[in-house]
């Protein structure tokens, strides 16, 4: 049985977060500021923290930051939650070591998913991850969704296997003829200006985070955090 450590000020939301893992087979514990939570941290050692931002008394990212500088909790990976949506909240959440981020409100689902993603990713030969998660982006690739910011986005079947394979490949520069191959088959009898097409469309359809996906000029695309 995993541990999860809650450290949420909001007792409402602490209490529904702990019930839901709770009936997923984790064993919850709450801390309801950052001092207790670090404590708690140090005391249990569990296996994950869901860290709110806005705490009272000690933010949420000094938290984490006591969190990565102490040798017994280093390595527990943390997810941030908080209502606070701006670019400069997610990028000092992964600075001081956070593993992943969820904006609130999200749907219990999500983040349970997202605690099965990051628990798996970073147990020592884990089993490969079902799902995948690019900064606000998640792919469900067993249900075959995929939710941005919480929110569930309505990808036709191309557009989803067209996102998956650059997901997969982050970093990657793919060839427009390479995506031909790998997303529409080696049959396929469109030509190139379908993959621009089909791109113009998914970017379009994730919002702020279609502009990860990033033209390389004169050879086809690659998927990055911005």
């Amino acid at each position: 049985m995993k541990t999860v450590l809650i450290i949420e000020d909001e007792k409402d939301l602490a209490e529904l977060v702990a019930f839901n893992l709770e009936k997923e087979g984790f064993r919850p514990l709450l801390a309801a500021d950052g001092v207790m939570g670090l404590e708690k941290a140090r005391a249990n050692s569990p296996d994950l923290i869901l860290l709110d931002l806005m705490l009272p008394g000690m933010p949420g990212t000094e938290v984490c930051k006591a969190l990565k500088n102490n040798e017994k909790t280093s390595r527990i990976p943390v997810i941030m939650l908080t209502a606070r949506g701006e670019e400069i909240d997610r990028e000092v959440g992964f600075e001081v070591g956070a593993d992943d981020y969820v904006l609130k409100p999200f749907s219990t689902r999500e983040l349970l998913l997202r605690v099965k993603a990051v628990l798996r990713r970073t147990a020592p030969d884990g089993p490969k991850d079902r799902v995948v998660i690019i900064g606000a982006v998640l792919i469900d690739t067993d249900r075959h969704t995929v939710t941005v910011n919480g929110k569930m986005t309505d990808l036709s079947a191309i557009e989803f296997k067209l996102l998956l394979t650059l997901a997969e490949r982050q970093g990657r520069v793919q060839s427009r003829d390479q995506l031909l191959r790998d997303v529409w088959g080696y049959n396929y009898a469109g030509d190139t200006r379908t993959v621009d097409t089909h791109l113009t469309r998914l970017r379009a359809k994730l919002g702020d985070a279609g502009d990860m996906i990033r033209t390389v000029r004169g050879f086809g695309y690659k998927l990055e955090l911005t």
